[in-house]
């Protein structure tokens, strides 16, 4: 008899699926960083803002105060050399005031007297106005500021037109420009440029000065008139009043401001054909 053949049934995988709950976050701890100490340990000269240079000036060490923003109220401050701080709430122990002295208007502090660089120039309510720390980067920077300054005058005045060197010059010399040159025009606004660089490149960039000075030399050449009380404007020719002057403002600033008008630039192209 044939025995039968057994079939093999395979059971059914079954897959779990695990369940996880999603844990909640947890922020670390803020950890707040400490103030990095910026003061540089390095040799300091301090000078008095005045011309005057005197043998000895001492300025106060103790009886000073200076507001503290963060605590809320003013602080007591004292120099004394056995003492690690210049504030008395801070200080332990015997407190031995030391004296702060310039000589010939200066004071050398080395930078192992930190507490006495900190005092001069973070505390002491006189810094700023009695003396000053000599800082060489910043009289560097502000060197080079003037010089570059000084070099876009100078090239600026190089390119002027006559017409606007005369304006120009007018402001710094008066009427005496009616007689000059245009070569000692030129001459005077380059030394005018690099005297003083700012005031020359405020006055170049300035359409008013212009307009000024084409109102000065309308006057001067009799297109224009200006009566005795400085009030009025007159055609040259029939005294007729063209414009009358605010209270309170120069003649010609007002004249150059009424040029810019839509009656003045009319009266402007007018006089402009009578002098050229």
């Amino acid at each position: 008899m044939a025995k039968k053949k057994m079939t093999k049934v395979e059971e059914p995988i079954v897959e779990e699926t695990v369940v996880v709950e999603e844990q909640p976050k947890v922020e670390a701890p803020k950890i707040k960083a400490k103030p990095k100490n910026t003061w540089e340990v390095k040799d300091r000269v301090y000078y008095l803002t005045s011309k005057q240079k005197p043998l000895s000036r001492s300025i106060k060490s103790s009886n000073i105060f200076w507001f503290d923003e963060e605590k809320g109220y003013e602080r007591e401050l004292k120099y004394c050399e056995n003492q690690r701080t210049v504030f008395v709430d801070e200080m332990k122990g015997d407190q031995r005031l030391s004296h702060i002295v310039f000589r010939n208007g200066a004071l050398f502090v080395p930078k192992n007297k930190t507490i006495l660089q900190q005092l001069l120039s973070k505390y002491h309510p006189l810094s700023g106005s009695l003396y000053y720390e000599y800082k060489p980067a910043e009289v560097a920077a502000n060197q080079i500021d003037r010089l570059e300054l000084e070099a876009d005058a100078i090239l600026m005045a190089r390119q002027i037109d006559i017409d606007t060197a005369e304006a120009i010059m007018r402001v710094e010399k008066g009427s005496k420009v009616s007689n000059m040159s245009s070569k000692e025009l030129k001459r005077d606004l380059l030394l005018f440029a690099r005297k003083n660089p700012s005031l020359f490149l405020e006055l170049a960039n300035d359409d008013n000065v212009k307009l000024r000075n084409f109102g000065i030399k309308a006057v001067e050449e009799g297109v224009l008139k200006l009566s005795n009380d400085q009030r009025y404007f007159m055609w040259g020719s029939t005294s007729r009043k063209l414009m009358t002057v605010p209270f309170d403002e120069h003649p010609y600033t007002a004249l150059a401001h009424w040029f810019k008008t839509d009656e003045g630039m009319e009266i402007y192209s007018n006089i402009e054909k009578r002098i050229n």
